[in-house]
């Protein structure tokens, strides 16, 4: 009888155990809308170090380095990325989790040739790094897109909307074709039905960018903060622009103040969402970047590509109620832009199939098979 005793113990204790882990699961899925957010051309330094004092103390990237080391510098790493992006490092660090710290031994990488933009957002989007995109020409996206084949299934169908500081991403996500509605650069919101429309059309055609083809960020973020309130999307794509610029045109300091507005607006709209009863606890957001750039003032920091090492270092964030809160990620398998459209489709319940390829999904961002 003492082994049949024995024996009863031990499952007794296999059986707790097992009830544990699976308490400890999800049990069911909880994202019902997604937000797609891109940074271009934001480095991981940055995110995970805060600002580069090889950068911030040369006067030939910004000439009051006195004013910029009080508004960015401190000791350590983390009070650096503190400083820089407190919503990624208050919430998202929390809540969510950080992949692409290569400090820590997490890496994700793009696996296109070309090391920018345009074959950046194609492989986000499609999922696919296709060596026919090898210019940022305005040519319409030949392969379908998370974004398009979402937009066709019967649930979320019209219900997909991208906002855009580049004009190009139009054609990254192939409007004309895909149907989706996209509004980019300096075009205006039409019809325009409130003030609020005709409020913001205003300050498009009067407050312009220092780039060409680029609406300032700022406006990108309430033209889609403006859609989100009058026509609640499912899902929304939301690419910002302005970090690259600035980095091209070597004002770094500037440069780091984008990135801190964009994580203060990138803020506002989580807790937004987080107001609203049909996005309370049923939203998922992965915010990511295109390509890196270069490393210091000789190592090319202003520009990326095949020509600038290590412009394919990338990183990755996401938050949302099926996303396990692990954190900051250290080592780990490389996971790759690729694998960033079909785990977005597996946040919200579909596996994502077209005609070309497909990168799997990240299984750590979201633990449930799509359908």
């Amino acid at each position: 009888m003492r082994w049949q005793t024995s024996f009863l113990i031990v499952v007794a204790i296999v059986c707790c155990f097992d009830l544990r882990a699976q308490s400890s699961a999800p049990v069911s899925r909880h994202t019902e809308n997604i937000v797609l957010i891109t940074l271009d051309g934001v480095r991981w330094q940055e995110v995970f170090a805060g600002a580069d004092s090889i950068l911030l103390f040369d006067q030939s990237y910004y000439q009051d380095t006195a004013g910029a080391r009080k508004q960015f510098w401190a000791p350590t790493p983390e009070e650096r990325r503190n400083r820089l992006m407190p919503f990624f490092w208050n919430t998202m660090a929390r809540q969510g989790q950080l992949y692409g710290n290569r400090l820590k031994g997490s890496r994700m990488n793009v696996s296109n040739l070309y090391w920018f933009s345009y074959p950046g957002y194609n492989e986000i989007l499609s999922g696919y790094a296709d060596e026919r995109i090898n210019s940022n020409d305005k040519k319409n996206n030949p392969n379908t897109t998370v974004l398009e084949f979402l937009n066709k299934q019967p649930a979320l169908q019209g219900k997909v909307a991208v906002f855009s500081s580049w004009d190009v991403i139009e054609a990254a996500v192939n409007e004309e074709r895909s149907g989706i509605y996209a509004n980019s650069a300096l075009e205006a919101i039409q019809p325009a039905r409130t003030a609020t429309d005709s409020l913001l059309n205003a300050m498009v055609s009067n407050v312009r960018s220092d780039f060409a083809g680029v609406r300032p960020d700022v406006l990108t973020y309430y033209a889609a903060w403006n859609h989100l309130r009058q026509h609640q999307p499912r899902v929304l794509f939301l690419s910002f622009d302005e970090t690259d610029d600035l980095a091209h045109a070597g004002r770094y300091a500037d440069h780091l103040r984008m990135l801190q507005t964009l994580d203060r607006l990138i803020g506002d709209l989580w807790q937004t969402l987080q107001s609203m009863p049909q996005y309370k606890d049923k939203t998922s957001f992965l915010i990511t970047t295109d390509h890196g750039r270069g490393h210091t003032p000789k190592a090319r920091w202003k520009d990326h590509g095949t020509k600038t090492p290590d412009s394919y270092q990338i990183w990755l964030a996401a938050l949302g109620p099926d996303t396990p809160p692990s954190g900051e990620q250290s080592g780990g398998e490389v996971i790759f832009q690729h694998q960033v459209a079909a785990t977005l489709a597996r946040l919200l319940g579909y596996t994502f199939t077209c005609e070309h390829p497909v990168g799997a999904p990240i299984p750590t961002v979201s633990p449930f098979s799509g359908r």
